[in-house]
Order: C-alpha cells, then structure tokens, then sequence
C-alpha cells in the first residue's frame, strides 16, 4: 500500500510541475516566433509519437495496419469527419483481414 501512495503522490508532483515550472519561469509574454511554434505543435507531435506504434501493432500485422492508417490518411485529407475516418480505417483493416488470409 505505501508503494501505492508514493506512486501517487510522486505522479502528483510531477503533474503539478509540469503545470507550474512554464508559469514560474515566463513571466512575460513570449514573443519569440519560434518559441510561439515550438509550444504550439509539441502536443500534437508528442500525441502522434504516442499513438503511432500503437497503430501499427494494433490488429498483430503490420501491413493490415499501414493499409488502415492509409485509407484514414486519404479520408482525412479530403477532410471527411472523425467518424468516418476512424470507420474507414477499421472497415479497411477488418477487409484486409477477410480477403488476404
């Protein structure tokens, strides 16, 4: 249990570091176009470096996984909605599995 609870607490810690360290040290406002950039596009390269192996070790054959990631890729770009994409990658994977095994 004391494992536990130092798990959490030091989780907690980290939390709030990572909320208050940016406030602490920029006490004025950016004005820096490449810190402005930095900070706008980490989110999302950090979620896409998160999810991506996931997606390609999701369905346990890579390449059913690049063809699902391709078709949501070409959905996307034609700026079809969530939804749709996400459907297209599954019914594209799930077809692959049918017809190629």
């Amino acid at each position: 249990m004391s494992k536990i609870l130092s798990a959490v607490f030091i989780m907690a810690v980290v939390t709030y570091a990572i909320r208050v360290i940016p406030i602490a040290i920029f006490e004025k406002k950016i004005k820096s176009r490449f810190i402005k950039s930095f900070l706008l596009y980490t989110p999302f390269a950090v979620l896409g470096a998160m999810t991506f192996p996931g997606i390609l070790y999701s369905t346990g054959n890579v390449y059913y996984s690049l063809a699902g990631t391709l078709a949501a890729l070409i959905l996307a770009y034609f700026e079809q909605g969530l939804l749709k994409v996400a459907l297209g990658a599954v019914f594209t994977v799930s077809l692959c599995m049918v017809l190629l095994q």
